[in-house]
């Protein structure tokens, strides 16, 4: 799908206005939860390490890896050690 956005005069004097409309888009939606950090990251074309990197470069970092994710990581090992121990 293509989307066309008309932009003030003033804006048009940046040197990439079309993109910075898109970046500002994407941060606000990926601040806000309504992009997840894949759907951001393919909006821009940029690899999963490429977006963490453009989110660190805006000072971006609520969203970046919280303490959801870290529970979440803590429980994944918990699964995959237990399946690691052998059967006594």
């Amino acid at each position: 799908m293509r989307i066309t956005v008309q932009l003030p005069d003033d804006l048009t004097e940046h040197s990439d206005p079309g993109r910075e409309a898109l970046e500002a888009l994407v941060i606000e939606g990926y601040r806000t939860g309504a992009l997840s950090h894949y759907q951001a990251s393919r909006l821009l074309d940029m690899s999963r390490f490429e977006f963490e990197g453009f989110l660190k470069s805006h000072n971006i970092y609520d969203h970046a890896y919280d303490v959801e994710d870290f529970k979440q990581d803590e429980e994944t090992l918990r699964q995959m050690r237990s399946k690691d121990k052998p059967a006594a």
